[in-house]
């Protein structure tokens, strides 16, 4: 994937350690709404899904694909994973 990318987006993207995706739990409020905040948007509800990397949340998708993440931040990739698993988590439904 990073080989189609520009160098700065392709460097922060190769950096991470780990990815993972889960539903969100009443701790991952204050993220939520900063996450909302930063983003101009409004927080996801629902069963909102979270992707945390390196151990911080950078982005939550809501049941309907609508992603919010943090502006400042490289979230390309961790986008797309929440996109993909909303998906299959409504297909399955």
């Amino acid at each position: 994937m990073t080989d189609r990318l520009p160098a700065t987006i392709a460097s922060a993207v190769g950096a991470r350690e780990e990815i993972s995706l889960r539903l969100a739990v009443p701790a991952d409020d204050a993220a939520l709404d900063q996450l909302a905040t930063l983003a101009g948007q409004r927080r996801p509800h629902g069963r909102v899904i979270v992707a945390k990397v390196d151990g911080e949340i950078l982005a939550a998708a809501a049941p309907d694909g609508c992603i919010v993440s943090d502006p400042f931040r490289v979230t390309l990739d961790v986008a797309e994973l929440l996109r993909l698993r909303t998906a299959q988590l409504r297909a399955a439904a």
